[in-house]
C-alpha cells in the first residue's frame, strides 16, 4: 500500500539536521515517498519508526512470483475487493494436476495437452501455466523420477507437493532454478520447509487445518523473513471454500490482518467428483479470489472459458483491449487486393478482420494505434483524423506491397474522404458503416 510522504514525515526525527542530503525531514519525506531514495539515507532513524515504515509500505496481500521466464506468473498483490473499485492486479494461475498415482499413460496424455492447450483471444495467448505435482503413493523415489520427467518435458512453472521435505529436496535438484513453490507446510514439517524456502527464496505453501492454524503458521513463517506465501485453507465442501476466500480478502484489506495477507490456492476438484461441475465451481473462484486453480478435468471445452473469464474479469477496466498496430494481410493478399483501415480497438479488429476474411476477398487490413479506442470514439477524441491516418499509411509501408493507391476508410468517418485524399495522396473509398456488411462489400468493390 502506498504511504505518503507526511506519514513518513511523523516517524523521522524533524531535526533538519541535513545529513541525508536534503534541507528538511519533509524533503527527505517526499523523496522516500517517491522511492527516489533509501531510508538508511537518514543515520538518525530509530529502529521503531523503520519497522513502521516497512509495516506501512507493505502490500495488503503481499505479490507471490513462481517460475522463471515465459511462463513465470505472479499472483496476489491485489487491493481491492471488487473490480469496479479499480481493478483486480494478477489473474489466477491454472495448474495441471499430476500425481505419482497415476499411470504413465495419463502422465504422457496430460503432457501432451499442454504442447496443444493454448488460444489466441485479442492478441494474448491463453494457457495453463503451471503443473501442480502431488505425492500420494508416499515414495520418495517414484515421486522424484516424476519431478525429473515433468521438468525435463515443459517450461510451465512447477508447483512441489510433498509433505516429505526430503523428497522436495531431492526434486529440487531437477528444477532449483525454476523457483518452483514447494509445500506443503502444515503444523508437523513447518520449521523445515521454512529453513528450505529461505535457502533459495522459494515461494512456500502453507496448508492450514483451519484459519486460525493458518494465521498461526504463517506467522511463524513470516518472523523467519519469507515473503511469498500461498494459503491453502483446505475447505471441506463447496460453501467452506467460498467463504474462507471471501473471509481471507477481507481480513488482509479491511482488517489488515498481515497472517492472511497472501495469495491462496483452491482445488475444485475435491468439491467435487463431477467434471462439468468442476469447472463451475473453479469459474466462481476466478472471481472470488482464487490465485492458483489446479484442475483435474483439463478438457479444452472447461478449461478455454475459464480462461476467457479470468481475461475478462482481470483485465483493467480503465484501459481498453487493443491489438498491435501492423499490416494484417487476410487471405493471401497481393499487389492489386483491396486496402481497409480502422483502429486497434480489439473487439473492432476480430469483428473487421473476421468478416473481412468471410468475404474471401484476399485484403491488406491496415489496424492504427488509437490507444484501444473504437472508430468514433477516436475520432471524436482526435485519434483517428486525416492527418494522423495519413501519416501511418505514409509510414506504414502498405506502398511497397500494393500497386495501387486506393484505400478503405470505416463508413463512421465518410467526413474523412476529402482531408484524407488530400493529406496522402490516396484515393479514398468510404466503406460500409457495419461490419457485417463488409463481404458484400469487398465482393462488388472495383480497385
Amino acid at each position: 500500500m502506498a504511504i505518503s510522504g507526511l506519514d513518513i514525515f511523523k516517524l523521522l526525527p524533524k531535526t533538519n539536521c541535513r545529513d541525508c542530503g536534503f534541507p528538511t525531514c519533509l524533503a527527505f519525506a517526499m523523496q522516500l515517498a517517491a522511492k527516489k531514495i533509501e531510508l538508511s539515507k537518514c543515520p538518525h532513524v530509530t529502529e521503531e519508526a523503520k519497522k513502521a515504515l516497512e509495516d506501512a509500505a507493505r502490500p495488503p496481500i503481499m505479490p507471490v512470483t513462481i517460475g522463471t521466464g515465459d511462463f513465470s506468473f505472479t499472483i496476489g498483490a491485489e487491493t481491492v475487493l471488487y473490480r469496479h473499485e479499480k481493478r483486480f492486479e494478477h489473474r489466477p494461475s491454472f495448474a495441471y494436476f499430476i500425481s505419482d498415482s497415476m499411470e504413465d499413460s495419463q502422465v504422457d496424455d496430460i503432457l501432451s495437452r499442454i504442447k496443444t492447450q493454448k488460444w489466441e483471444r485479442v492478441g494474448e495467448l491463453l494457457q495453463p501455466n503451471s503443473i501442480y505435482l502431488k505425492s500420494e503413493e508416499n515414495d520418495i523415489s517414484k515421486y522424484v523420477k516424476l519431478v525429473e520427467k515433468i521438468a525435463s518435458s515443459t517450461k510451465l512453472s512447477l508447483i512441489l507437493i510433498n509433505e516429505d521435505i526430503e523428497a522436495i529436496k531431492q526434486a529440487l535438484q531437477f528444477c532449483s532454478d525454476r523457483k518452483p513453490l514447494i509445500g506443503s507446510a502444515t503444523k508437523d514439517n513447518i520449521n523445515d520447509f521454512i529453513s528450505l524456502a529461505k535457502s533459495d527464496s522459494y515461494p512456500l505453501l502453507i496448508k492450514g487445518e483451519s484459519i486460525e492454524d493458518l494465521i498461526s503458521l504463517t506467522t511463524k513463517a513470516s518472523d523467519e523473513g519469507l515473503k511469498e506465501i500461498v494459503l491453502d485453507s483446505t475447505p471441506k465442501n463447496l460453501k467452506q471454500a467460498f467463504n474462507h476466500q471471501i473471509y481471507i480478502r477481507r481480513a488482509a484489506l479491511e482488517r489488515k490482518n498481515q497472517a492472511l495477507g497472501y495469495p491462496t490456492i483452491i482445488f475444485p476438484f475435491k468439491l467435487t467428483d463431477d467434471a462439468i461441475k468442476e469447472a463451475v465451481i473453479a469459474s466462481i473462484f476466478v472471481a472470488k479470489y482464487a490465485g492458483i486453480i489446479v484442475m483435474k478435468n483439463v478438457e479444452p471445452e472447461s478449461l478455454y472459458p475459464l480462461l476467457v473469464l479470468a481475461q475478462n474479469i482481470y483485465t483493467d477496466p480503465q484501459r481498453p483491449m487493443s491489438v498491435e498496430e501492423k499490416i494484417y494481410p487476410i487471405g493471401d493478399p497481393d499487389e492489386k487486393s483491396p486496402v481497409l483501415i480502422t483502429t486497434n480497438f480489439s473487439l473492432t479488429y476480430f469483428l473487421v478482420s473476421g468478416e473481412v476474411e468471410g468475404s474471401k476477398v484476399p485484403s491488406w487490413l491496415l489496424i492504427m494505434d488509437t490507444e484501444g479506442q473504437s472508430v468514433l470514439t477516436s475520432w471524436a477524441a482526435g485519434k483517428f483524423i486525416a492527418e494522423g491516418i495519413a501519416k501511418f499509411v505514409k509510414k506504414s509501408g502498405i506502398e511497397e506491397k500494393v500497386s495501387h493507391k486506393n484505400i478503405i476508410i470505416p463508413g463512421y468517418v465518410a467526413q474523412l474522404s476529402g482531408e484524407l485524399e488530400d493529406e496522402s495522396g490516396w484515393k479514398v473509398t468510404v466503406g460500409p458503416r457495419e461490419a457485417a456488411d463488409i463481404p458484400k462489400f469487398l465482393q462488388n468493390y472495383k480497385i
